[in-house]
């Protein structure tokens, strides 16, 4: 993220501690509202990325160190994927997966062999058309009727059951299919970088490209 910090611009505004007595006092720190993101002409169009899935424990500074050689363009993995929360949207660390489960769970026994729900597994008729997808969440004793080759059949018995554990399992795996930015097109975000994060001139916060200070406005009880 230290690429990315260094665009941040930095924003002044008044030191309301005890030690800021002065109207001229001022702290100066990141303006987090400032965020950049990639352009939706790149964003949308899927010629600019290559899949790439997440390997075991690695963190997205390991991935941009893979990719592009620098582990700072992590933000470039982050925002190529619109991930905002990576707590939540990234994969768990393995041991964190295996604290998160168990946990939620309470046992082994209800992590491992508890039901989620049920799925279908895919049926075909004889010219090879598929009737029913796999993956549709439905009842343990789900059945149908289809019509095939001139008369009706039914299909039985083809829905498996996901445990606790699978269904977890599962939602760690999707996030591990992420898209990353080729690396031809980094100065292209670069460029963009620059353009989003400098003030433009105007305003009485305006100081220069980098900076804005806040209004010089001070009330005491």
């Amino acid at each position: 993220m230290a690429t990315y910090f260094r665009q941040v611009p930095n924003f002044a505004y008044i030191n309301r501690t005890k030690e800021g007595k002065n109207l001229s006092d001022y702290t100066v720190t990141k303006n987090l509202f400032k965020r950049a993101k990639l352009r939706d002409d790149i964003f949308q169009n899927l010629t600019y990325f290559e899949k790439y899935q997440i390997v075991g424990d690695e963190r997205p500074d390991n991935v941009a160190f893979k990719i592009y050689d620098d582990e700072t363009l992590d933000w470039i993995v982050l925002l190529s994927n619109n991930i905002l929360d990576i707590k939540t949207e990234w994969p768990m660390t393995q041991r964190t997966f295996d604290k998160y489960v168990i946990d939620k769970y309470n046992d082994y026994d209800t992590l491992y062999n508890g039901i989620k729900h049920w799925k279908t597994t895919e049926i075909k008729d004889s010219n090879g058309t598929v009737i029913v997808p796999a993956g549709l969440i439905v009842d343990q004793k789900f059945s149908m009727q289809y019509y095939d080759n001139g008369e009706y059949k039914e299909a039985r018995n083809f829905t498996v059951a996901v445990t606790n554990f699978d269904y977890e399992m599962e939602l760690e795996d999707k996030k591990r299919n992420i898209y990353i930015l080729k690396p031809g097109y980094l100065n292209i975000v670069f460029d963009d970088l620059k353009d989003i994060m400098e003030y433009k001139k105007g305003g009485n916060q305006y100081v220069n490209a980098t900076l804005k200070r806040g209004n010089n406005i001070r009330l005491y009880s």
